[in-house]
């Protein structure tokens, strides 16, 4: 129903206002009682075979959903009720901003794709951090952190500690964010100077901390080899908790649709299936180079029951979708949950 009926009239609305019209919705909901009940009866799936322990934290299941739906933290518990195992919000910058011009978001249907230079728009840290100590249910929140567009890089460092330091109490888990094309040379940071910088500083905030955060690096997919050689080196020595593979990609290679009009919609990251190869590459890649010892957030092109097995038989402790979830609706936690129950009861040998 939701891809013959519901997506096609979804889709005639641009991809912005028919995203802000569902997560208005969801806060509407929130006000409706018996909704999160409901939503938890039509889309959560319970099974102990789901449940994970990485980092110090139990997920009731390991598909989270990523970071960029719910940017200031506003609708999290409704989508937990959805079924995700957790929820990781953001990216929030220190100050408010409202990131780059519109159109910024693009439907690409041939490819089963989304280009975004949405450009880290969000209402800032303190908006973000009100919002969070309304939380009501227990659930798994991830914090992803960035700076503000107008910070030079040379700054970045206090930028993202401003935002630990404020969501600090607030969130299960922080993941930085210096892997996103649509923030002017933020890519830039990626160099292991600059991750050395960033982490040393967030790391020496946490150890005056009584509760311990778990921080992770979310890296590009359009990295080299050695390049994740060094970032691997440079978390092991800054004594952070893992990786988030991957972001979006610049590269344009092997869509459907035709390059003109790719072309005319200009920069911007590439998500869902274009990039489910390569993602799961890069998640084989770190597992093989870490010896399966460091815990991996798998994202980028899940856009089916067997990209997520994929990607988790790949090497990934969690699993996180946002394209997928877009062009498969809300039912798609619920079935890969099921498929993730069936493949458990097969190795067990009790199907």
């Amino acid at each position: 129903m939701y891809n013959k009926i519901i997506r096609p009239l979804l889709f005639k609305i641009s991809p912005e206002k028919i995203h802000h019209i569902i997560v208005d919705l969801l806060k509407f909901g929130h006000y409706i009682p018996g909704c999160r009940p409901i939503l938890r009866s039509m889309f959560a799936i319970k099974d102990k075979n789901l449940e994970r322990e990485v980092f110090g934290i139990k997920f009731p299941n390991p598909v989270g959903l990523a970071a960029g739906f719910d940017k200031n933290a506003e609708v999290y518990e409704e989508l937990n009720a959805m079924g995700f195992g957790f929820v990781e919000v953001g990216t929030v910058t220190p100050k408010a901003q409202p990131g780059n011009p519109k159109p910024r978001l693009f439907r690409l249907p041939k490819d089963s794709a989304l280009i975004n230079r949405m450009g880290f728009n969000n209402k800032g840290v303190e908006s973000m951090a009100k919002n969070l100590r309304k939380k009501k249910c227990h659930m798994v929140i991830g914090g992803n952190l960035g700076k503000n567009t107008t910070t030079p890089n040379e700054k970045a460092p206090a930028d993202y500690l401003k935002d630990f330091r404020l969501l600090y109490d607030s969130v299960d888990y922080f993941v930085v964010n210096i892997s996103c094309p649509n923030i002017t040379n933020l890519r830039k940071l990626q160099d292991k100077d600059n991750i050395k910088d960033i982490l040393t500083g967030l790391t020496e905030f946490r150890r005056g901390q009584s509760n311990y955060r778990p921080i992770l690096l979310k890296i590009s997919p359009d990295l080299t080899f050695e390049q994740i050689d060094d970032t691997i080196e440079v978390i092991k020595k800054c004594g952070i908790d893992g990786i988030v593979a991957t972001n979006t990609t610049t590269s344009r290679a092997g869509l459907i649709t035709d390059s003109d009009t790719v072309a005319n919609l200009g920069n911007g990251g590439l998500s869902g299936k274009p990039l489910t190869e390569r993602s799961i590459e890069i998640v084989r890649y770190i597992s093989q180079k870490t010896g399966g010892t460091f815990p991996i957030i798998g994202v980028g092109g899940i856009m089916s029951e067997d990209d997520a097995v994929a990607m988790l038989e790949a090497g990934a402790s969690l699993i996180q979708v946002y394209t997928g979830f877009i062009y498969n609706g809300p039912k798609f936690v619920r079935d890969i949950c099921k498929r993730l129950c069936l493949e458990s009861q097969i190795k067990q040998g009790s199907y």
